[in-house]
């Protein structure tokens, strides 16, 4: 299908798994979650469970680390029958502030991107996650000065999107998102009239996973890396 982008004066950019990298690091933390409560259950189960409990939490916690290591914490009183030691709990909460403390790892071509990119459109981003966790990776990450604007929002629907367009005074037909989450990046923007480009990261939340008809010929690419968006604009 072809894509007309003539019209698009803003870009949106995800933060996580998008710019800089993200999801990795969940995926360390529930692997040493998994060993630190080894002696209740097997990892496969741990991992089950931690999704359920992150699911469960969700409207209450929202998204992000804190989040996380909250429902890390509950999941591991329910586990061991609220037997867990203090020292476990510590240790839970150190791998919590590992996460918050890793590196700003920006992913390829991202600084060159935004730099050529931010020439000819207005650049903003769109990210899901805590807040003040979301604001330190931003100022760590070094490209704050390419973005008009940064929402972070408790959630991507259609109503979370439309409400930041309306209050930025942005077109949908003139506005692009690009994001690593079809269910997230790509989908809520096609609904409401805006366009979307899908570049995925090597893991995926389960959370984020989507089934996606391949007849149902939706208007969004799917790029490999970020460096390719500027091609397909110009």
């Amino acid at each position: 299908m072809e894509i007309d982008y003539n019209n698009i004066k803003v870009i949106g950019f995800d933060a996580d798994d998008t710019l800089w990298v993200n999801e990795t690091y969940f995926r360390d933390a529930e692997t040493e979650f998994a060993k630190l409560l080894s002696q209740f259950e097997t990892p496969n189960k741990i991992d089950q469970e931690l999704f359920k409990m992150e699911m469960k939490n969700l409207p209450v916690y929202g998204y992000g680390v804190k989040g996380f290591v909250l429902s890390m914490v509950e999941m591991a009183l329910e586990l061991s029958n609220n037997t867990i030691s203090n020292t476990t709990i510590s240790k839970i909460l150190e791998i919590g502030k590992d996460m918050i403390n890793k590196p700003v790892e920006l992913l390829e071509g991202v600084e060159k991107v935004l730099s050529i990119l931010s020439g000819s459109y207005k650049l903003i981003v769109a990210t899901k996650g805590d807040l003040l966790d979301q604001e330190r990776k931003l100022e760590k990450s070094g490209l704050l000065d390419y973005f008009h604007h940064i929402e972070v929002l408790s959630d991507k629907k259609e109503e979370n999107y439309s409400k930041l367009l309306k209050h930025l005074d942005i077109e949908p037909s003139a506005f692009l998102m690009i994001g690593n989450s079809l269910k997230s990046d790509v989908l809520p923007l096609i609904k409401i009239g805006a366009k979307a480009i899908h570049i995925p990261f090597h893991t995926t939340w389960a959370h984020e996973e989507v089934e996606i008809n391949s007849n149902d010929n939706l208007p969004y690419v799917t790029l490999s890396n970020l460096n390719e968006v500027i091609n397909l604009l110009n």
